[in-house]
């Protein structure tokens, strides 16, 4: 069953339900834009940013030395003995695997650190938008999955606005 049949469902049950009792009060959520525009996603973002900076940092400079030392190979190797242009040159093979090495490293930390606080933020931003809808009394909110949505039921703007109005929570120490 799609998503699509199953919200279709909740809302004809709904509606049949509602028939008689209390009117049915209808929200949507861009958790796209939510994503986008939330402080706490922001706030996310520059924390790891910051936490992957000075390593990215260090990696461009082993690049930039590891291109020195092959332009300085390539300008010397005619004149430099067989062993040192050997030894040069198994050097810098040596020092591009560790770089290689060091960057597949530094992508993988970061996948894992950028999808803890993803998690994180998901968790907030759900509970965010589960606390404005019972404070205005909607009975139901959709997100992703929705073909079209009419602006009368996106409450998105007004999800962002209580967001921005929290205190942003202290950013989580890396793990390392």
């Amino acid at each position: 069953m799609t998503t699509r049949n199953i919200v279709a469902g909740l809302l004809l049950a709904g509606c049949a339900l509602g028939a008689g009792a209390a009117e049915l009060k209808l929200g949507f959520v861009n958790t796209a834009r939510l994503f986008e525009e939330s402080p706490q996603a922001r706030a996310a973002q520059q924390a790891l940013e910051g936490e992957f900076l000075p390593r990215q940092r260090e990696l461009a400079g082993q690049q930039k030395a590891l291109q020195e030392k092959q332009e300085k190979l390539k300008r010397d190797a005619a004149v430099m003995a067989e062993a040192d242009r050997n030894r040069a040159e198994r050097e810098l093979r040596d020092g591009e695997r560790d770089l290689a090495r060091r960057f597949n490293e530094l992508q993988e930390d970061a996948n894992l650190r950028r999808n803890e606080e993803l998690g994180k933020v998901q968790r907030a931003l759900l509970q965010e938008v589960q606390t404005y809808a019972r404070a205005n009394g909607y009975t139901l909110v959709v997100g992703d999955g929705v073909l079209f949505a009419a602006e009368s039921v996106d409450i998105t703007a007004q999800v962002i606005a209580a967001l921005k109005a929290r205190p942003p929570a202290p950013a989580a120490p890396p793990k390392n």
